[in-house]
């Protein structure tokens, strides 16, 4: 461990010194890339200070050992050093996991009814409040990019971007099907349904390591719709891009003018077929998926929502949490805690 500790001050100091160098500093984008690295590397390194300014502590504590008058003073030294320099080594290993390249991006959230009709919608819907609230409680910012209403309320597709810090370090987890165990409102003999709904996170991609041709793309342009399907916008400003190879349809009519849902209609389309992609290398690493929280298949049933019982399930690690009117008001931290600890668990475990 000693050993990456040292490389990775040796690195630190290297791009420190770089983005002194003035024609370093003349050139804007390498600037950003190295400030970046330095970024990523600055609490590895502060806590690796952290490291060996503790076992300097221990050294001093044991010389102290043979002086009578400070014997007893050093072996309470001694002793608390020792257990500050475990915690540091808990605390090195976890941030030596090799970091999620997407971690620091924002997403792309797609939450649709399933099976259970207009309950699922209703319940596509609550859920798509919770997130808003989680985002209100985590500084970041939604803006939604599509949306179908449901007959009897909620969405059979709401699709939105969410902008902010670190909001796929957090949000990665929430891919999969959502299950509720509740007495729907529709429901006149008060009997419990179970209804599902699926959310999807993608990080949000610029670059793509392919060419999207315009040839093979098809963009259809009609009025924005609202609520009941009625018309919000008398222009065509409303987008639908389909990608021809791979299928892949995406919508936006949320923005007024027609270029700026185009703009951000293609932003998705590159994030949606490169989230495609890496879906289908990570089927083939079955290796690394048994590493992972889930099996990174988007239709596991990864939670449940019993109203009846209070209770909220997360069924990849077996977490459960009595509080679901807490949860469902964007209390999802203790949830969203405990999916990180049980990753970074696993992940040590694979190392």
């Amino acid at each position: 461990m000693e050993n990456r500790l040292e490389a990775i001050l040796k690195k630190y100091n290297e791009i420190k010194t770089e983005l002194m160098n003035p024609e370093v500093m003349q050139d804007f984008k390498k600037v950003n890339k190295l400030s970046k690295e330095q970024k990523d590397l600055e609490e590895i390194v502060k806590k690796y200070e952290e490291y060996k300014n503790t076992q300097n502590a221990i050294n001093d504590a044991k010389s102290l050992m043979n002086d009578q008058e400070l014997h007893d003073m050093a072996v309470i030294e001694l002793e608390e050093q020792t257990n500050n320099l475990e915690k540091i080594t808990k605390e090195l290993e976890i941030l030596l996991i090799p970091k999620d390249e997407n971690d620091g991006k924002d997403v792309i959230m797609e939450i649709r009814g399933a099976a259970g009709g207009d309950e699922a919608n209703i319940f596509a819907g609550d859920l798509f409040r919770m997130y808003t609230y989680y985002a209100e409680k985590n500084n970041w910012k939604i803006e939604v990019i599509n949306e179908i209403e449901g007959t009897s309320g909620g969405f059979s597709q709401v699709e939105c971007l969410i902008k902010g810090e670190n909001v796929y370090s957090k949000l990665k987890y929430e891919s999969g099907a959502h299950r509720v165990q509740r007495v729907p409102e529709t429901e006149s003999g008060g009997r419990v349904h179970t209804s599902t709904a699926t959310v999807v996170v993608m990080p949000e991609v610029e670059d793509i390591d392919f060419e999207i041709k315009e040839s093979d793309l098809k963009i259809d342009v009609y009025h924005s719709s609202g609520a009941g399907g009625q018309s919000v916008n008398t222009s065509n400003s409303a987008v639908r891009i389909t990608h021809l190879p791979t299928n892949t349809v995406v919508t936006c009519q949320n923005e007024r003018s027609q270029m700026k849902n185009k703009e951000q209609a293609m932003k998705i389309l590159k994030s949606k077929i490169s989230d495609n992609l890496e879906q289908q290398k990570n089927n083939e690493l079955t290796e690394e998926r048994k590493s992972k929280v889930g099996t990174g298949d988007r239709s596991e049933k990864i939670r449940t929502y019993n109203y009846p019982q209070n209770r909220v399930t997360d069924h990849r690690i077996n977490f459960s949490i009595m509080e679901l009117e807490r949860v469902m008001d964007g209390g999802l931290e203790p949830i969203i805690t405990a999916l990180i600890t049980e990753d970074q668990k696993r992940k040590l475990e694979a190392q």
